[in-house]
């Protein structure tokens, strides 16, 4: 049977069903994973509901989009939880063989949706799923659960045969992942062709579409979500430095997948530890610093709370460490599998007496790599704790990443003090950077104290003198805030520079800015944009871009942090844009905020 093929330049697919379905689907492009906190919900409920939602273009896109075109529902509660996000006239697909009486009544349905014309302004497509797999699965030896839960699979194909999406990658990930049991591996393989195969030759889809490839760079990609590509760059960053990366962490959500990836590598020098709680954790990582390995700990916002302690130390016996800090939302447990960006002030200023830190913070996933990189060069250059501030949205979202040339990465030096001298002072500071030299234990000549009692100038020694505190304080924030003359300037995007208007954002907002300062341009309105990486020290010339417009807006996935600590640097009335809704930046809102600024001119 001939179909009609259309061309579309995009499309956004949501998958959504119980998050024990397994509807967190691997593929390539921009994905966003929606999943509910708890471990294991009741089947067919709201709060068990999980979503996974990709993006894929004949373009480069920035965002995993803003509402989805098809949505696959596999049971009433799914529908119910997503209805709100679909347009008028999108394809809505659902598993007819959850609709039933009981599963309609646990989400508050008096009557089936699909049947009662409540549904007539969207494409629908109803399918039993469940039991289309279970038939063509019929021959093999594997549990009806089992045959059941690959749905999902069925559902794949279809999409897949829909899109004119290869099959190769999929096909090759069903085959690593159930490798160790080759019954499993072939039936989710079998059902990802019989749903391939039904959309072939069903009459229900009279129309196949299809997206051409998008140009990249030349080069080798592959698919990274932020979590594995910080792991990567904290791997680099030992591999770059020489030194062996000890990460001492205890489990968080949405943190505790770079514990598991890191233990995946001790043939690269890395060694994980997992800790009984957060503040062993972070201690341990401070003491594998001393003895000269790179400190590492991993947690989310509840975790760097426990953590500000050791912190502090750090700061004070002025040693490399990195505190990976993956945000979500707060406060307390907050809502552990949502996204935010409220934990800036709590690094910047989290911490007993003037205890400065620098903070760094990566914009997509992929750059997850870089910024660790980036993280691990300062805090090993300049002797400090460097607090990395990812999120939720980057952790778990992915996108197509260009493997680096290893020879391109930087070169950290670690630069140890050398044995044998005869007037060694810990705390005598290098005249650029202000690092005091990295002694390891048990060097002949090096020996010096160390601990949290505040140390004299040059000696080390223990001082209560408030002359000496008063310097010793000062010299740590002047060595944090000469870091900016190590980084590179906040680079400005305003093609013609006509722009009176800089939307000026941080960490995981990037996408959603961008392309919605597309959107704005499209329209043919003048609009500048820069993103900060560094924020703290700012970059030097942070104040002189902000002057350089009549207004500044800061989109934040919080109550306004950044803002406030650029209205009181710089003494600019920036102006917010504030949602805390556990969800990231749609770029359609941020485009009409951008409008609205730009009109009041």
């Amino acid at each position: 049977m001939t179909k009609q093929v259309q061309r579309l330049d995009r499309v956004i697919i949501r998958f959504a069903g119980d998050s024990g379905d397994g509807m967190q689907f691997g593929n390539d492009l921009s994905t966003l994973p929606n999943f509910p906190a708890e471990i294991r919900a009741p089947a067919g409920t709201l709060p068990g509901v999980s979503s996974f939602q990709l993006h894929f273009a004949d373009h480069d896109i920035l965002t995993p989009g803003d509402a989805p075109n098809v949505l696959v529902a596999m049971n009433p509660a799914a529908l119910k939880a997503n209805l709100a996000d679909l347009p008028r006239g999108a394809d809505l697909i659902v598993n007819t063989d959850e609709f039933t009486k009981r599963n309609l009544a646990k989400v508050g349905y008096a009557a089936d949706p699909v049947e009662d014309g409540s549904l007539e302004e969207y494409r629908v497509h109803a399918l039993p799923l469940t039991s289309m797999t279970v038939g063509a699965l019929a021959d093999f030896e594997i549990t009806k659960k089992d045959a059941e839960r690959a749905k999902n699979m069925f559902a794949l194909g279809l999409l897949s045969w829909l899109y004119h999406r290869p099959t190769e990658g999929t096909l090759a990930f069903l085959e690593r992942k159930f490798g160790r049991k080759p019954e499993i591996m072939k039936a989710n393989i079998a059902a990802f062709q019989a749903g391939w195969s039904y959309g072939e030759t069903t009459e229900a889809f009279s129309v196949q579409y299809e997206i051409k490839p998008a140009e990249h760079a030349p080069g080798l990609y592959r698919n990274i979500t932020g979590n594995t590509a910080l792991s990567y760059g904290l791997v680099a960053a030992g591999r770059q430095s020489g030194l062996n990366i000890y990460l001492g962490s205890y489990p968080i959500t949405p943190a505790s997948d770079i514990l598991h990836e890191l233990s995946k590598h001790k043939a690269f020098g890395v060694r994980t530890f997992q800790a009984e709680d957060e503040i062993a954790a972070v201690g341990a990582a401070l003491g594998a610093s001393f003895g000269g390995s790179l400190g590492v700990t991993t947690t989310s916002g509840p975790g760097i709370a426990l953590k500000s302690e050791t912190i502090g130390l750090g700061v004070a016996t002025e040693l490399p460490l990195l505190v990976i800090d993956v945000q979500r939302a707060g406060p307390s447990t907050g809502l552990p599998t949502k996204t935010e960006q409220a934990d800036l002030l709590q690094a910047m200023h989290g911490r007993n007496g003037e205890a400065p830190v620098p903070v760094i913070a990566p914009q997509s996933p992929s750059d997850c790599f870089d910024a660790a990189l980036e993280a691990a060069r300062i805090a090993v250059k300049y002797r400090t704790p460097v607090i990395l501030l990812s999120d939720g949205y980057l952790a778990n979202g992915s996108e197509p990443w260009k493997l680096p040339d290893v020879a391109d990465l930087p070169v950290i030096e670690p630069g140890f003090a050398e044995a044998g001298q005869e007037d060694f002072q810990p705390f005598r500071r290098d005249p650029q950077t202000l690092a005091r030299p990295w002694a390891i234990p048990g060097t002949p000549g090096l020996e010096h104290r160390i601990g949290g009692l505040e140390k004299a100038d040059g000696t080390g020694n223990i001082s209560y003198d408030p002359a000496n505190h008063d310097t010793m304080v000062r010299l740590r924030q002047a060595k944090v805030d000469g870091i900016a003359g190590d980084i590179a300037p906040l680079h400005v995007d305003d093609p013609d520079g006509a722009a009176r208007v800089l939307v000026l954002g941080w960490g995981g907002t990037y996408g959603a800015i961008s392309a919605g300062v597309r959107r704005v341009r499209r329209a043919g309105l003048q609009v500048a944009q820069a993103h900060l990486r560094h924020l703290n020290p700012f970059p030097a010339n942070t104040e002189q871009v902000l002057r350089s417009y009549d207004k500044v807006i800061v989109p934040e996935i919080n109550l306004g942090q950044l803002a406030l600590l650029l209205r009181g640097r710089y003494l600019i009335d920036v102006i917010g844009y504030n949602q805390v809704r556990g969800l990231p930046f749609k770029a359609e809102e941020l485009e009409s905020v951008i409008r609205d600024v730009i009109d009041s001119e």
